[in-house]
């Protein structure tokens, strides 16, 4: 049996990431990892209830204060390409750089958390610790949607932020995504003798001119402005080079403003293929999340970042917390554009400053 390694969450949270990145947790995999974390959060934090949910990880504390911040991570990463354990470099521009699987999604900003639960003298909110197992992959084995429906007192707060890599900006809401599937038939032939037959590919030519010439709309919410996008990402049909194709399908999806239901999102699409004569079907669809920044605790962190913030592109976790009623933010340390990279890294100066900004606005 692995022992179950030790993380000093008063140590700086450069050395805390790395001791993090070093223990493998693969999706489903979270085990030793959950063990540690909850092992140092019950002997290095005063003041915490700590509690164990499969490999979620959950600690809180109850102060009376008039506010409540949820930080939240996840402790999977997605799977390992020889580059675990962490290494460490320097580059003339970026300084010291930490590499390492998870050091962008997301150890760095887990790291921060901790330390921050250990070290901090005073705290101005009540403070909510959520650490899960899971999010890199399906949504069903999501550690964060098995606490919504089996804790879900745990997952109420003011404000939460979600440590996802951002660059050290603060990343407000999200975009939902929607998946269409669009159909067409015909009949099939002998490609020498086409015009027996009705291509169903040819049919789709009046549909990606619509896409190509498509106006994506920009949103500007509590001063973050979503861009949307409208794409075919996926085309098929055909079951020979000398056979006329007699069904084929395209794959629709559409990054829609927050400020759009899932069903607003549908019908937008059902209006932009109107007349086409497409079959329609809807394949997957997430709802976004509303930045929230009006919010007295969510303004609050934007002052402590010195006002730095903007709209998320892509969809986070942040979508779960707008659903129930909180204003959430992602901010962590790392590029996200590194995230699942073989080079994966993260600049150790944002780690000290995502670290900096969130002890400012936690601490009394």
């Amino acid at each position: 049996m692995t022992p179950t390694p030790r993380l000093d969450l008063h140590a700086d949270p450069i050395e805390l990431t790395a001791a993090l990145v070093d223990i493998p947790s693969v999706s489903h995999d979270e085990a030793l990892i959950a063990d540690a974390v909850e092992a140092a959060l019950r002997e290095q934090t005063i003041g915490f209830e700590v509690i164990r949910n499969g490999n979620a990880v959950l600690a809180r504390t109850d102060l009376g204060l008039p506010s409540r911040v949820m930080l939240a991570g996840h402790l999977d990463t997605v799977p390992i390409a020889d580059n675990v354990p962490s290494t460490r470099t320097v580059d003339p521009e970026r300084g010291e750089l930490l590499h390492g699987c998870g050091t962008v999604d997301m150890k760095s900003g887990d790291a921060v958390f901790l330390h921050l639960a250990a070290t901090i003298e005073e705290l101005a909110h009540d403070l909510t610790l959520v650490f899960y197992d899971c999010e890199e992959i399906a949504a069903v084995h999501n550690g964060l949607g098995r606490i919504e429906r089996e804790l879900p007192q745990w997952l109420q707060a003011d404000v939460a932020v979600l440590g996802e890599p951002s660059g050290g900006f603060i990343e407000a809401g999200c975009q939902g995504t929607l998946r269409v599937r669009l159909t067409t038939s015909g009949t099939r032939a002998h490609s020498a003798r086409s015009w027996l037959g009705d291509n169903a590919i040819h049919k789709f030519g009046p549909l990606l001119a619509r896409l190509a010439d498509y106006q994506a709309r920009s949103v500007d919410i509590d001063g973050c402005v979503y861009r949307e996008g409208l794409s075919a990402v996926r085309i098929a049909g055909g079951v020979a080079g000398n056979v006329v194709p007699d069904a084929a399908e395209v794959d629709v999806n559409f990054r829609f403003a927050p400020d759009r239901s899932v069903d607003q999102a549908i019908e937008h699409v059902r209006e932009v293929v109107d007349g086409l004569g497409l079959g329609f079907e809807v394949t997957d669809s997430s709802a976004g999340a509303l930045p929230g920044l009006g919010a007295p605790a969510a303004a609050a962190l934007i002052g402590a970042a010195g006002g730095q913030f903007r709209a998320k592109y892509g969809w986070t976790d942040v979508a779960r917390f707008s659903a129930l009623g909180i204003p959430a933010v992602n901010y962590g340390p790392g590029d996200p554009n590194l995230a699942h990279k073989r080079d994966e890294h993260v600049p150790v100066s944002q780690i000290t400053e995502v670290t900096r900004v969130l002890r400012g606005y936690l601490s009394a």
